[in-house]
């Protein structure tokens, strides 16, 4: 068997290869990133005040969109906080993606690498390393994830719980019409666990049994609405389906694995069949072994 031997090479240095090359290769074919099945939505995107975005790709088969910012060289300060500023700008003007922030670049130290998983969990972000190979007068590019975006688990947000309150303070912090819509929206859960209790939070109302939280669904009451945010897969047949029976769908919350959905007060008698279908789809997932 021959043995060949690659080339690294520096694009940064190179007098032919630059970010455009890498951006070409990249639009050609957007799987060699490793983040699966994605297509080119855009590349050198606009962005109001704020210069071009390199690529944004989509999943083929999900609302989940990337939006990628390459670098040359090490990675540094500038290249991070753009990165996190056009996901900012992207996921806010497209609202019914969710949206990923991918980094790009030859060099990554273990002190960027540190840096950036300081975001990571509240900002969903991954860190991919390229390297550019040359053989004989072919050169190709790899692409290593340093750094995955991070799930949190069901249980992850009962951090938050531990500061209990009661109805009042969210009648203050919301309204009474709008937390007696959470009330309404416990009768649907009670279709399939008729011992699930509202357990009013600091931060939400929750659900538990027997003093023990279940929060497949959470509502967080504000002064003239409440968001119902059911903890489901993110996928574009749900997004669908909740649009399609005209909910005011917000942005998918990656961190936590949950879809948030504003409700006016009406509103929970007037959807009442897809909110309940909406309940017992979170509520399956739930008990999944």
């Amino acid at each position: 068997m021959d043995f060949t031997k690659f080339e690294t090479l520096s694009i940064k240095n190179h007098p032919q290869l630059d970010e455009k090359w890498v951006q070409a290769r990249i639009a050609e074919d957007p799987s060699i990133l490793g983040l699966g099945d994605v297509v080119l939505r855009d590349k050198e995107r606009i962005q109001p005040k704020a210069g071009r975005l390199d690529l944004l790709l989509q999943e083929e088969e999900s609302n989940r969109r990337y939006v990628i910012e390459i670098q040359l060289g090490a990675l540094d300060e500038s290249h991070i906080i753009r990165t996190i500023e056009y996901w900012d700008i992207e996921r806010r003007k497209n609202r019914k993606y969710e949206h990923t922030a991918v980094i790009v670049a030859e060099d990554i130290t273990s002190r960027f690498l540190n840096v950036i998983s300081l975001f990571n969990g509240m900002i969903p972000l991954i860190a991919i390393q390229m390297k550019a190979l040359k053989v004989g007068n072919n050169v190709g590019l790899v692409f290593t994830t340093v750094l995955d975006q991070m799930t949190l688990g069901p249980d992850d947000d009962e951090d938050e719980v531990q500061e209990a309150t009661d109805r009042t303070y969210w009648e203050q912090r919301g309204s009474q019409k709008t937390v007696a819509m959470a009330d309404e929206l416990l009768e649907l859960v009670r279709i399939h666990d008729k011992a699930l209790e509202l357990k009013y939070n600091k931060f939400y109302i929750g659900l538990a049994k027997d003093s023990q939280p279940n929060n497949f669904v959470i509502f967080r009451p504000k002064k003239g609405f409440l968001r119902f945010e059911p903890r489901l897969e993110s996928s574009s047949e749900t997004q669908e389906f909740l649009e399609s029976a005209g909910l005011d769908v917000m942005d998918y919350d990656s961190r936590w694995g949950r879809y948030r959905i504003r409700l006016q007060p009406g509103d929970v008698e007037k959807n009442k069949k897809t909110l309940t279908d909406v309940i017992g789809r979170a509520f399956a997932e739930s008990t999944k072994a």
